[in-house]
């Protein structure tokens, strides 16, 4: 498979150089490829970058998160992996979802799950994470057909749903959630991590973590995220004409919780052992 791992911040440089080291050295990996999506990130910064990376660097046209599923050349795998920049998983994990995900080529795999669920009262959706099912696979790591891309980036159904991304700066992932569902009429898998585990330095509940490495993300605003991905969805469901997310009850783990790693009290522990915000 291709992994396209998306680049915005310069403080994650460093670890970006851990991170494609890592996706590089998989049997399961093709070409690993950074996509930076940071207009103001110099260009020889960006050159420096490319002579230290076990990556093939792409500068995005601009800041759009739609890019993150833009049918760029280089791909020429079936399966794309499309990941974060502070997700490193080990060996066995990435091995483990590429067989997953090859049992089953029409649905989104990926290790992160949330869920869409209806607030009767407020007649809206949200977006939620349910301990005993789930509709949604985040971008931490997900891997999907690359047919996909092309449908998400170009078919003129969507178009009106990027413009929404676009807004928003946010739910690219879950816009490609409900591509998944619409086109196959399956929900996502969500499968469990081996080995090593996955770490996740982006978790806002981490330790010991670098505020200019930990808090770059849109996730890191935990109350108003949350707020705005179920506007997301809601906008989503409006501008399609229906909603297409499927649950998942079956999984490969045994509860849908955090499987990121973070430090705490200089250890590494599940992110899940503590409360979701």
């Amino acid at each position: 498979m291709t992994v396209v791992i998306n680049g915005y911040s310069e403080h994650r440089i460093p670890l970006l150089r851990s991170i494609t080291a890592a996706y590089s050295a998989s049997p399961s990996v093709a070409v690993v490829i950074l996509l930076w999506c940071n207009p103001s990130t110099p260009a020889r910064t960006l050159s420096d970058l490319t002579q230290n990376l076990s990556a093939a660097v792409l500068r995005a046209p601009s800041a759009s998160l739609n890019h993150r599923f833009h049918p760029w050349e280089e791909i020429r795998t079936r399966a794309v992996l499309i990941c974060d920049d502070d997700i490193e998983p080990d060996l066995n994990s990435i091995s483990f979802a590429f067989k997953v995900w090859r049992s089953d080529p029409d649905r989104a795999v990926g290790f992160f799950a949330r869920s869409h669920a209806y607030d009767v009262a407020a007649r809206e959706w949200i977006y939620a994470m349910e301990r005993e099912k789930y509709s949604i696979v985040l971008t931490k790591l997900m891997i999907v057909s690359a047919e996909y891309l092309g449908i998400y980036s170009c078919d003129a159904r969507y178009a009106a749903a990027r413009e929404i991304v676009d807004e928003m700066n946010n739910c690219e992932d879950i816009l490609m959630n409900f591509v998944v569902a619409e086109e196959s009429g399956k929900g996502p898998v969500m499968v469990g991590a081996r080995g090593g585990g996955i770490r996740d330095y982006g978790d806002a509940r981490n330790d010991g973590v670098a505020a200019g490495m930990r808090e770059v993300g849109l996730s890191s605003r935990r109350g108003e995220h949350r707020k705005r991905r179920g506007e997301c969805i809601t906008r989503f469901h409006r501008v399609l004409g229906r909603m297409p997310l499927k649950y998942n009850y079956g999984k490969m783990v045994d509860d849908v919780g955090e499987q990121g790693l973070c430090d705490k009290g200089g250890k590494l522990v599940l992110c899940d052992h503590q409360d979701f915000k």
